[in-house]
C-alpha cells in the first residue's frame, strides 16, 4: 500500500521511471550528481529549495509537474473531434502502383491516417524499391487477394478479410497475388508525427500534388489526381494535372 505523503525520493524514482532513464541518465539530464540522486532516491537524502528549482529547470519541468506522482501529468484533453470516411469526400491519389483514397482529409494532425488503396502492381519487379515511413501500420484486405513484401520476412498472400500488422520503418510493399488483376486494402498509419499525412504524400514524390483545403466551404470535396486510369463506380472525380 503506498504512502499516503510521498517521499521527495519516490517523487524522483517515479519521474525517473516515466522518462525510461536510468540513474546516471537522470544525473547527467539533472546536473545533480549521481551519489546525491541515489540517496535522494533511497530517502538517505533530501534536496534543497535550490536543488529542486535546478532540477525542474534542467528539465524543463514545472514545480507542480516535478512533485505529481504517475498517473497525474499528461492526461489528454477530450477533442470531441469526429469525422465520416466517405468516398466521396476523399484526397484521391494515383501512381502507378496504387490508387489512394485518403479518408477523413478535413482533419488536422491526425495522428492516425485511414485510406483506401486499389492495388494494380502484379510483380515486386513492377512495383520497385521497397516504400519506408515513419509509425506503423495495419493493413486489410477487403477484395482479392494481396501479396506482402516486407525488407526482413519472406513474402505473405493474404485473401479476403485476412490483415497485416508491421513496423512501415521497415521496407514494404502490396502487390496483386498471382491469379488477381486488383485489390482493395484498407489501411491505417499511425505515428507520433503529426505531420503524418504530409509524410505519406511526400512518398509520391512528383506524381502527385500536395491537397489543397477546399475554399468553397464545409460541403466542399478536396480531390487530387494524377495520371490516366478508370473511374471505379462510387469514385470521386479525378483532376489530371497540367
Amino acid at each position: 500500500m503506498s504512502s499516503q505523503h510521498p517521499t521527495i525520493g519516490g517523487l524522483l524514482r517515479s519521474l525517473r521511471t516515466r522518462k525510461g532513464w536510468t540513474l546516471k541518465q537522470m544525473s547527467e539530464h539533472s546536473g545533480i550528481p549521481l551519489s546525491t540522486l541515489s540517496k535522494v532516491e533511497h530517502d538517505r537524502l533530501t534536496l534543497t529549495y535550490d536543488k529542486l528549482l535546478q532540477l525542474s529547470q534542467r528539465l524543463k519541468l514545472r514545480m507542480s509537474e516535478l512533485f505529481a506522482e504517475q498517473g497525474e501529468v499528461g492526461e489528454p484533453a477530450i477533442t470531441a473531434r469526429r469525422s465520416i470516411g466517405r468516398i466521396d469526400d476523399a484526397i484521391r491519389v494515383n501512381t502507378p502502383n496504387y490508387d489512394y483514397y485518403y479518408l477523413c482529409p478535413e482533419l488536422r494532425r491526425k495522428r492516425m491516417i485511414p485510406v483506401l488503396t486499389r492495388v494494380r502492381a502484379k510483380s515486386i519487379e513492377e512495383f520497385g524499391d521497397l516504400v519506408h515511413h515513419s509509425g506503423e501500420e495495419y493493413i486489410h484486405v477487403l477484395e482479392g487477394r494481396a501479396e506482402v513484401h516486407t525488407e526482413f520476412y519472406d513474402p505473405i498472400v493474404l485473401e479476403t478479410g485476412e490483415s497485416v500488422y508491421i513496423d512501415s520503418n521497415m521496407g514494404h510493399a502490396y502487390i496483386a497475388a498471382e491469379g488477381c488483376d486488383e485489390v482493395l486494402l484498407l489501411g491505417v498509419c499511425s505515428s507520433s508525427d503529426e505531420q503524418l499525412l504530409e509524410s505519406l504524400m511526400n512518398l509520391h514524390g512528383e506524381e502527385t500534388t500536395t491537397p489543397q483545403k477546399p475554399e468553397a466551404g464545409p460541403g466542399s470535396t478536396t480531390v487530387v489526381g494524377l495520371g490516366s486510369g478508370r473511374r471505379k463506380p462510387g469514385s470521386p472525380r479525378k483532376i489530371a494535372k497540367r
